[in-house]
């Protein structure tokens, strides 16, 4: 005796039980289950999505579960239309599963993966050095020079408070300005050259002792923080080295089984 027979209804009740019903539709049920297929990106958790957007959800459950109930009484699952459009899709369901089936044969060992770490990790695998900093914008060079006077002499706190101080007044980088002159974390790439240069050979507390000239004017930056440059651990990352190298395998495997098909197919242009 097949124990499937039995186990599939045991199932099917397990998901019954566990589903929360949010509505009825003319006496059948709406669970959170049936809004799975509308959730998108944010998979199967209703219960971490906005209440908002679980009535939405809900709502457009309804209007389906109504829509439906109407094709039938108006005979729509019995027209040519349907017939083609249901073999259609069963077509295109048979073809995803066939090669989600095929993906799933593809077999990438921990040596491969580890492998490719070791060829990678002073590459793609590296977080470059980063440098936390301030800075104060302005027109001239005078004035770039007038806020480092006012600036001489300062340290930690006082520093700090007095540079967020004459950025809010001075700076012209009025995006920053507003938050005291606040860069946040960057690496040498994302600014100008100047710039980084500069925010770079400082240490952590100071500013610049000289104005740093940009396309965008005279800079006076005070550089909070740092951070070495680090490479990715390798649990961190395994997982998705594996997939990379199985995607890769995949699409290689794919095109020869393509070819092999199409040599034993007889294609016909017309």
């Amino acid at each position: 005796m097949k124990k499937g027979i039995f186990l599939a209804p045991i199932l099917a009740a397990s998901v019954s039980l566990n589903a929360a019903v949010l509505a009825t539709v003319n006496g059948k049920e709406i669970s959170d289950k049936d809004l799975a297929p509308l959730l998108g990106a944010h998979g199967a958790d209703f219960d971490k999505i906005p209440e908002q957007m679980k009535k939405q959800l809900l709502e457009m459950a309804i209007n389906g579960e109504l829509i439906l109930e109407q094709a039938k009484k108006d005979g729509t699952d019995k027209t040519k239309e349907y017939q083609e459009a249901l073999k259609f899709s069963q077509d295109n369901v048979l073809r995803n599963v066939w090669t989600q089936n095929e993906y799933k044969k593809i077999k990438v060992s921990n040596a491969d993966v580890k492998a490719f770490y070791e060829k990678n990790k002073e590459t793609i695998f590296v977080s470059p050095a980063q440098a936390k900093a301030k800075h104060i914008l302005v027109e001239t060079q005078k004035e770039a020079e007038d806020i480092i006077a006012q600036l001489k002499g300062l340290k930690g706190d006082a520093l700090t408070a007095k540079f967020s101080e004459l950025a809010k007044t001075k700076s012209i980088d009025r995006g920053s300005a507003a938050n005291g002159g606040e860069l946040g974390w960057f690496d040498e790439s994302r600014m100008v050259p100047a710039f980084s240069k500069a925010a770079f050979g400082l240490k952590n507390g100071t500013i610049t002792i000289k104005p740093v000239k940009s396309e965008f004017g005279y800079h006076v930056i005070l550089k909070e923080d740092s951070k070495a440059k680090t490479t990715v651990a390798y649990d961190k990352v395994k997982n998705n080295i594996e997939e990379q190298l199985r995607s890769e395998q995949f699409k290689t495997v794919m095109q020869e089984k393509m070819d092999k098909l199409r040599q034993g197919a007889k294609v016909e242009y017309k």
